[in-house]
């Protein structure tokens, strides 16, 4: 499997814990109970790590247009 495959596939699973944690989160306060502060700040860590592996995605396109020799939109 390439560099791109495996960002992929981490970027996926990133979305599956960030997505688990901010409902737990919510369950939680749906539930009346008030958790500790702490517990707010879990979901800085998976965001963070999705936010580098999406723009890494998002660049990908580009990057592969830049070494081809062409322009960003391939008009070049």
């Amino acid at each position: 499997m390439n560099l791109t495959a495996w960002i992929r596939q981490i970027h996926r699973w990133l979305s599956i814990a960030f997505t688990a944690v901010v409902t737990s989160i919510f369950m939680l306060l749906g539930a009346g109970k008030e958790p500790a502060s702490w517990i707010y700040y879990l979901p800085l860590l998976p965001l963070a790590l999705l936010t580098l592996s999406g723009l890494y995605m998002f660049v990908l396109p580009y990057a592969a247009s830049w070494r081809r020799g062409r322009g960003a939109y391939g008009r070049e």
